[in-house]
């Protein structure tokens, strides 16, 4: 669905969609009738007495109308079941990053930052070289700490290190020999990986603010600021917002 999507997929490329649409030309003309999913979208909409429903809302109602489907065999049953409890996590690792997003104030820049650092270290680490620090001239070898905080991340393990470094060094000179710059969205891994550091390093701030039922002075502050950048910039209302806060809170509580 990602690649279908336009999405970048690690390990695969346009080809492979091309590819999969000849060997599956029946996609999208099996399975539950659409107008299902748009009769209980309607019913999450008529349920709800606020100004708008979310991705769970309509989660829960789909899952709801199972048991009312007469015509739907309890094995397909079982089968929808796992597809919406597959939804349900790409759901919570959606409103993890989105959340994530909105604590860390001028995201972008604090990934490309984070980014940089990582490959510079890298860079450093394949060439055999030392890094020289920027304020005291010192030279310093490539940062293991750092570059294992981030590549554990994505489960990267110790004997596997050295070549996931050597495969983002190549793929640096790839882009190099076409003109092109490698950024933060080059390679999927390593994008991922850098989001999760971040999120790591915030989780137990996210943790504590979004779950104080009496939230201090400091905490409803920093509430408001998200909520405020829900809203102005990834276009949350404020219930939803509120209701986004929430949800993560309990699943960072788990």
């Amino acid at each position: 669905m990602k690649l279908y999507d336009g999405e970048v997929v690690e390990g695969f490329n346009t080809q492979d969609v091309e590819e999969m649409k000849k060997e599956y030309q029946d996609e999208g003309m099996t399975g539950i009738d659409p107008r299902y999913v748009i009769n209980r979208i309607s019913s999450a909409i008529i349920r709800k007495e606020l100004t708008s429903i979310n991705a769970l809302d309509v989660l829960r109602s789909i899952k709801e109308g199972l048991d009312q489907h007469a015509s739907i065999s309890k094995e397909d049953r079982e089968r929808y079941i796992n597809f919406i409890s597959v939804a349900r996590k790409e759901y919570d690792e959606i409103a993890k990053k989105e959340v994530q997003k909105a604590f860390v104030y001028s995201y972008e820049e604090s990934a490309k930052t984070l980014m940089d650092n990582y490959l510079d270290n890298v860079e450093a680490y394949c060439n055999k070289n030392k890094l020289r620090d920027q304020l005291t001239g010192e030279e310093l070898n490539p940062d293991e700490k750092l570059m294992r905080s981030i590549e554990e991340q994505i489960g990267i393990s110790e004997n596997a290190k050295k070549a996931f470094r050597e495969e983002i060094l190549i793929r640096i000179s790839a882009y190099a020999r076409k003109g092109k710059r490698f950024d933060y969205n080059s390679h999927e891994r390593l994008r991922e990986a850098i989001q999760k550091k971040l999120f790591a390093d915030l989780k137990d701030i996210v943790k504590i603010t979004t779950s104080a039922t009496t939230p201090d002075e400091n905490q409803l502050k920093k509430v408001n600021e998200v909520i405020a950048r829900l809203i102005d910039e990834h276009g949350y209302n404020s219930t939803s917002a509120n209701e986004l806060l929430r949800y993560v809170g309990s699943l960072l509580n788990r």
